[in-house]
């Protein structure tokens, strides 16, 4: 049984705020590199871990982990609305699977997914729909947040079921981070009007989530200009980050506390949890090679940004 994984920073500035010609080409290019892996793996099933943004899940009830039965993109900053294909019946013994190894798992038959979620699906095969996913949601922005060890389990236990499926192609997908300190608003720092959207969020009219949209991405021109007051990128973070990753001993990522990482790469650097996640599920079906690298700091995207594929030997 072999799987492979892709692993990507997104950012909700695509096509809003692109950095200048010849960083653009690069991310491009990237992007273009992971398609071809994709494409030569030709992968049957997706298993997708990805964060939200306070567009699916909420402050009403905010899971440390959640396992899709049904989803559906929300449509923001220009991403595909509508359903995903998700296998249900396979979610449902993998959610089961997960819960029998000791990790308590939330499920959802309509969960909502936003940009984090669909534009890896977009961008490696070009809609949300062209191959069964099954999403994972990972929180990467509210506190509590759970240890980093706690991750790295969720991840094995998940690639353990995955080993299993000697029928399948399974690609690992896990979109989030690197460093970076977008203005979602933290609930204890939050206005009335901001808990407001924290605590319940769901559905806002056309109106509210431009605006929402319009002062990221105004942010994001702010940060480009140097005057944006958000946490700056941390590149060295970012890169020891993914050499520990390419390693294939993930171990050192257990001793990584929340307020270390948002001290040093930001509130929304918790994202990285789910390639702490991805790259766990690979371990469970044996050693693996890291085959494509990018990285670049891009403060157009407000995001480290990186790209990396991988499948196990």
């Amino acid at each position: 049984m072999s799987l492979a994984l892709v692993t990507m920073s997104h950012s909700p500035l695509f096509g809003y705020n692109d950095p200048p010609a010849e960083v653009k080409s690069e991310v491009d290019a990237a992007f273009a590199a992971a398609r071809g892996f994709v494409k030569e793996y030709d992968p049957t099933l997706v298993v997708s871990f990805a964060p939200d943004h306070y567009n699916g899940f909420f402050h009403d009830l905010m899971p440390p982990f959640c396992i899709g039965y049904a989803a559906e993109g929300v449509g923001d900053y220009g991403t595909t609305e509508g359903p995903l294909s998700v296998p249900t019946e396979t979610a449902e013994q993998l959610a089961e699977w997960v819960a029998e190894r000791d990790l308590d798992i939330a499920i959802s038959r309509k969960m909502e997914i936003d940009h984090g979620a669909i534009q890896p699906l977009e961008i490696l095969f070009g809609g949300i729909d062209t191959v069964p996913t099954i999403p994972v949601f990972v929180n990467g922005v509210a506190k509590p947040f759970t240890r980093m060890g706690r991750v790295r389990s969720l991840g094995e236990a998940i690639g353990s079921f995955l080993a299993t499926l000697t029928d399948e192609r399974v690609l690992v997908v896990g979109s989030g981070g690197l460093s970076h300190d977008p203005p979602v608003p933290q609930w204890a720092t939050a206005t009335e009007a901001q808990r407001a959207l924290l605590l319940n969020g769901r559905h806002p009219t056309a109106a509210a989530r431009d605006a929402r949209q319009e002062r990221v991405i105004q942010t994001g021109r702010d940060f480009a200009a140097g005057t944006a007051t958000i946490q700056d990128l941390a590149p060295e973070w970012d890169q020891a980050l993914m050499k520990v990753l390419a390693s294939g001993d993930l171990s050192p990522i257990d001793a990584m506390t929340p307020a270390q990482m948002a001290e040093e790469a930001g509130n929304s650097a918790h994202e990285v949890r789910t390639w702490v996640a991805a790259f766990a599920a690979l371990t469970a079906a044996g050693p693996y090679r890291v085959g494509y690298e990018y990285y670049r700091p891009i403060k157009e995207y407000i995001a480290g940004f990186g790209v990396m594929t991988a499948r196990t030997a």
